[in-house]
Protein backbone atom coordinates (compact mmCIF):
# COMPACT_ATOMS: atom_id res chain seq x y z
CA UNK A 1 0.00 0.00 0.00
CA UNK A 2 1.26 3.22 -0.72
CA UNK A 3 0.70 6.15 1.89
CA UNK A 4 1.29 9.00 3.34
CA UNK A 5 1.18 10.11 7.03
CA UNK A 6 -0.03 13.56 7.83
CA UNK A 7 0.14 14.52 12.02
CA UNK A 8 -2.88 17.14 12.11
CA UNK A 9 -2.72 19.83 15.19
CA UNK A 10 -5.88 20.74 16.12
CA UNK A 11 -9.24 19.15 16.22
CA UNK A 12 -10.26 20.47 12.96
CA UNK A 13 -6.99 20.96 10.39
CA UNK A 14 -6.84 20.89 6.69
CA UNK A 15 -3.33 19.92 5.53
CA UNK A 16 -2.60 21.10 1.87
CA UNK A 17 -1.18 17.16 0.57
CA UNK A 18 -0.70 18.46 -2.77
CA UNK A 19 3.25 18.30 -3.05
CA UNK A 20 3.47 14.93 -1.10
CA UNK A 21 0.55 13.22 -3.96
CA UNK A 22 2.76 15.15 -6.71
CA UNK A 23 6.17 13.63 -5.46
CA UNK A 24 4.49 10.04 -5.43
CA UNK A 25 3.26 10.53 -9.17
CA UNK A 26 6.93 11.18 -9.74
CA UNK A 27 8.12 8.67 -7.51
CA UNK A 28 6.12 6.08 -9.79
CA UNK A 29 6.96 7.97 -12.86
CA UNK A 30 3.51 8.52 -13.82
CA UNK A 31 3.50 10.15 -16.96
CA UNK A 32 -0.76 9.89 -17.90
CA UNK A 33 -3.17 8.96 -15.97
CA UNK A 34 -4.73 9.26 -12.35
CA UNK A 35 -3.94 9.29 -8.71
CA UNK A 36 -6.42 8.00 -6.12
CA UNK A 37 -6.25 9.83 -2.91
CA UNK A 38 -8.08 7.67 0.30
CA UNK A 39 -8.95 8.76 3.66
CA UNK A 40 -9.21 5.21 5.40
CA UNK A 41 -10.32 7.15 8.62
CA UNK A 42 -14.16 7.85 9.41
CA UNK A 43 -13.72 11.43 11.14
CA UNK A 44 -11.68 13.18 8.01
CA UNK A 45 -11.87 13.41 4.81
CA UNK A 46 -10.48 14.88 1.71
CA UNK A 47 -11.64 17.74 -0.71
CA UNK A 48 -9.55 20.28 -3.48
CA UNK A 49 -10.22 23.56 -2.53
CA UNK A 50 -8.10 27.18 -3.24
CA UNK A 51 -4.68 27.32 -2.13
CA UNK A 52 -4.20 31.27 -2.16
CA UNK A 53 -5.88 32.55 0.98
CA UNK A 54 -5.82 30.52 3.85
CA UNK A 55 -9.15 32.50 5.25
CA UNK A 56 -10.52 29.96 2.48
CA UNK A 57 -10.03 27.19 4.88
CA UNK A 58 -10.67 29.03 7.98
CA UNK A 59 -13.96 30.06 6.50
CA UNK A 60 -14.66 26.28 5.49
CA UNK A 61 -14.19 25.29 9.08
CA UNK A 62 -17.11 28.38 10.39
CA UNK A 63 -19.08 26.96 7.79
CA UNK A 64 -19.41 23.57 8.82
CA UNK A 65 -19.13 24.38 12.20
CA UNK A 66 -22.08 26.31 11.65
CA UNK A 67 -23.79 23.48 9.68
CA UNK A 68 -22.86 20.62 12.56
CA UNK A 69 -21.96 21.61 16.01
CA UNK A 70 -19.66 19.31 17.73
CA UNK A 71 -22.70 19.82 20.79
CA UNK A 72 -26.06 19.14 19.55
CA UNK A 73 -27.70 16.25 21.94
CA UNK A 74 -26.04 13.22 19.23
CA UNK A 75 -26.66 9.88 20.08
CA UNK A 76 -23.11 8.57 19.49
CA UNK A 77 -21.38 7.41 22.79
CA UNK A 78 -17.76 8.25 21.47
CA UNK A 79 -19.15 11.75 21.29
CA UNK A 80 -17.33 13.08 17.70
CA UNK A 81 -20.61 12.48 15.75
CA UNK A 82 -19.86 16.31 14.02
CA UNK A 83 -16.41 14.48 12.69
CA UNK A 84 -17.98 11.74 11.27
CA UNK A 85 -20.27 14.33 9.73
CA UNK A 86 -18.28 16.63 8.20
CA UNK A 87 -16.00 13.58 7.13
CA UNK A 88 -19.19 12.45 5.04
CA UNK A 89 -19.64 15.76 3.38
CA UNK A 90 -16.41 16.21 2.56
CA UNK A 91 -15.63 12.51 1.16
CA UNK A 92 -13.34 9.78 1.56
CA UNK A 93 -11.66 10.06 -2.01
CA UNK A 94 -10.38 12.14 -4.74
CA UNK A 95 -8.94 11.39 -8.28
CA UNK A 96 -6.41 13.73 -9.58
CA UNK A 97 -5.55 13.46 -13.66
CA UNK A 98 -1.86 13.45 -13.95
CA UNK A 99 -1.11 14.46 -17.37
CA UNK A 100 3.03 14.87 -18.67
CA UNK A 101 3.85 13.88 -15.18
CA UNK A 102 1.91 17.09 -13.32
CA UNK A 103 -1.07 17.03 -11.30
CA UNK A 104 -3.97 18.97 -13.06
CA UNK A 105 -5.19 21.21 -10.92
CA UNK A 106 -6.67 24.73 -11.09
CA UNK A 107 -4.24 27.54 -10.76
CA UNK A 108 -5.44 27.97 -7.57
CA UNK A 109 -6.48 24.63 -6.25
CA UNK A 110 -5.07 22.16 -3.89
CA UNK A 111 -5.66 18.86 -2.36
CA UNK A 112 -6.48 18.98 1.03
CA UNK A 113 -6.55 16.61 4.13
CA UNK A 114 -9.95 17.30 6.25
CA UNK A 115 -9.72 16.61 10.00
CA UNK A 116 -12.20 16.88 12.40
CA UNK A 117 -11.24 15.01 15.38
CA UNK A 118 -7.99 15.66 16.10
CA UNK A 119 -5.10 16.02 16.59
CA UNK A 120 -3.97 12.92 15.40
CA UNK A 121 -1.58 10.88 13.29
CA UNK A 122 -3.47 9.84 9.97
CA UNK A 123 -2.61 7.83 7.21
CA UNK A 124 -4.01 8.75 3.36
CA UNK A 125 -3.88 6.15 0.93
CA UNK A 126 -2.57 6.54 -3.09
CA UNK A 127 -3.07 4.37 -5.49
CA UNK A 128 -1.94 5.11 -9.19
CA UNK A 129 -3.63 4.50 -12.49
CA UNK A 130 -2.30 4.64 -15.94
CA UNK A 131 -3.41 5.74 -19.58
Amino acid sequence: MNAITVQTKARTHFVDITDEVQRFAQKKNLSDGLITVFVPHTTAGITINENADPDVTADLEVVLNNLVPWSNGYAHAEGNTAAHAKASMMGSSAQVIVEDGRLCLGTWQSLYFCEFDGPRTRRIWLKESRS
